[in-house]
């Protein structure tokens, strides 16, 4: 990933570019998509791990139903990390994370994910700097090691812009259907925005040398949708993801 902060990279698609022209992409990367998770469940050599970070409203939940919904049921999890629980916090920071990690064959989709053991206690000034870049240590470390056992992470952050999310929330206040999503802490979250992105900004730092992280520009959901399509499908066909040969 670029090395520029986030105040640097758009939050927007390219100049000129348009839904109507991107929704037939998305719909065939959508089918390419479907196909190699079928070929992935029938082989069961390789497992992938999708990470989906971001602000309050930066659309995790709307990245797994229009981007992801085309992955088989039966081959996929989605597993939403909330504020850790009693239990979660008397144990290692990455207890609840490991746990969740997918089997040969699968697909397992993290809306929020290990990073959040860094970021809120950095936003909230909970932890000092020291111990936060040992958590990033050890997530590199975790990561390789998932790696090294043909479970392929990829990292996306969805970068929204304060305009874009403060218009997000807003609309999640009167629209019945999103409502249910409100939480107090979304207003303090939109007043925060600047904090969080240089947390962000620390954790791309310190915390990329496991897997890589994609900065997907989000204010447009339709391209939001594309790219976190598009790079999924571009790496996922280097790889010799087959059906399995039988015995005839």
């Amino acid at each position: 990933m670029s090395k520029a902060t986030l105040d640097q990279i758009s939050t927007l698609p390219p100049q000129g570019a348009s839904k109507e022209e991107f929704l037939p992409k998305i719909e065939a990367l959508q089918e390419k998509l479907a196909d190699i998770h079928d070929r992935l469940i029938a082989q069961r050599k390789y497992s992938i791990l999708i990470i989906l970070q971001g602000m309050d409203a930066s659309g995790k939940d709307g990245t797994v139903k229009h981007a992801l919904g085309s992955l088989q049921l039966a081959g996929a999890r989605v597993k939403a990390f909330k504020v850790p629980t009693a239990e979660e916090n008397a144990h290692h920071f990455l207890w609840r994370i490991s746990k969740e990690c997918p089997e040969k064959g699968m697909v397992q989709i993290f809306n929020r994910s290990q990073y959040e053991g860094i970021l809120v206690p950095k936003v909230n000034g909970t932890l000092p700097d020291k111990l936060l870049k040992q958590r990033c240590e050890e997530i590199n470390s975790f990561e390789a090691g998932l790696m090294r056992d043909n479970t392929l992470v990829f990292k996306f952050y969805l970068h929204v812009s304060e305009a874009e999310q403060r218009e997000r929330l807003a609309e999640r206040m009167q629209d019945p259907a999103k409502r249910w999503k409100y939480q107090p802490e979304d207003i303090a979250a939109i007043d925060q925005h600047k904090a969080f992105a240089k947390v962000y900004d620390f954790i791309f730092e310190h915390g990329s040398q496991g897997a890589p992280w994609y900065i997907i520009p989000a204010d447009k959901k339709w391209y939001r949708n594309h790219e976190v399509l598009r790079l999924l499908v571009q790496e996922l066909e280097k790889l010799p993801i087959a059906y399995p040969e039988i015995d005839k």
